[in-house]
């Protein structure tokens, strides 16, 4: 997967009021708990929703939620968002992956040919969302970024690829037998990155729930490495930095204006999502880009960004936006 690479621009200076807040690396495991996003290595078998409920009685939360479904019998990286992080993992269905999988053609094929048609299948593809898919059925483009024939055996082909979120693998497999002229299927898949996250990562169901007993019996805070704040679900969105004035009224749904914005990420554009992040690097809410970063950075009034969905409790900064 190619990382988007920004650069994070200064609009204005402002202070960051100590007595607020918190950069997320300093939160205390309870607050973790409540807002964090936990890695697991799936096993085979279970579906994501079992693994994600398996997560919230591991710690005793109402709700939790995953950030893309991985069938059954695959295993790899499943982010799984605790408490009110589930409020952000929706965007990770967006970010780009990576798998490893095998291909089974069904006929015998010179591996030069396999090669050469696998290449073919890197750049914008179409694909029909498979029948047992919870989405509508209708065509649909998404973006190959890499396709690599690592080994070919007899019939089995192992790959990776890197690809946009929402990329069917399995669809991939059969539309390359398709133009193989043989047929295939996916016959194993391994999800190796979500977004941010990889291999290293993801921890196993066991090792998280040991990890949690260890915490509540003996105070060890181990478990710090395994819960991530859920800042780290939005790394692959452009951000827009505010001042601490302006935090609570976004926390109350209000958009974003341009007197609001502190800083700003490269590669903005209108339409486009944008995390609202505080000077502290914490999670306000992530919205839909109204202006381009050079809008923002140039203009001096207008709505920057329209909030769509809000991270931050009311209340973590004070409405000072209620005085004026």
């Amino acid at each position: 997967m190619h990382p988007i690479r920004r650069r994070r621009l200064i609009k204005a200076q402002a202070p960051a009021n100590p007595h607020y807040g918190k950069p997320p690396g300093e939160r205390t495991i309870p607050e973790l708990i409540q807002q964090g996003v936990v890695i697991v290595d799936k096993p085979a078998g279970p579906t994501s929703h079992q693994v994600a409920a398996w997560v919230r009685d591991i710690f005793d939360l109402n709700k939790t939620g995953h950030g893309g479904t991985l069938d059954p019998d695959v295993t790899g990286v499943l982010p799984v968002a605790l408490a009110g992080a589930t409020k952000a993992i929706g965007i990770l269905h967006t970010a780009g992956k990576e798998y490893v999988a095998v291909m089974r053609l069904h006929g015998e094929m010179a591996e030069e040919r396999i090669r050469q048609v696998c290449q073919q299948f890197v750049g914008t593809v179409t694909q029909m969302p498979p029948e047992q898919a919870a989405v509508k059925r209708e065509e649909r483009e998404r973006t190959i970024y890499s396709l690599e024939v690592l080994e070919i055996r007899d019939r089995d082909v192992l790959f990776t690829v890197s690809c946009e979120g929402g990329t069917y693998i399995r669809v991939l497999c059969h539309d390359i037998g398709e133009a193989l002229g043989c047929g295939a299927h996916m016959h194993q898949l391994r999800r190796t990155r979500s977004g941010i996250f990889g291999e290293e990562d993801a921890h196993t169901l066991h090792d998280i729930l040991d990890a949690y007993i260890f915490w509540r019996q003996d105070g060890d805070e181990d478990i710090k490495n395994i819960i991530r704040p859920v800042e780290d679900v939005l790394a692959h969105l452009p951000a827009v930095v505010i001042r601490d004035s302006a935090v609570d009224a976004i926390c109350h749904g209000a958009y974003l204006t341009i007197p609001g914005v502190l800083q700003a990420d490269t590669g903005i554009e209108p339409g486009s999502e944008a995390a609202i992040k505080t000077l502290k690097g914490e999670g306000v809410a992530i919205g839909t880009a109204a202006l381009s970063t050079r809008d923002i950075m140039e203009k001096d009034q207008g709505i920057a960004v329209e909030t769509n969905r809000v991270l931050m409790h009311k209340g973590t900064y004070p409405p000072l936006w209620k005085k004026h």
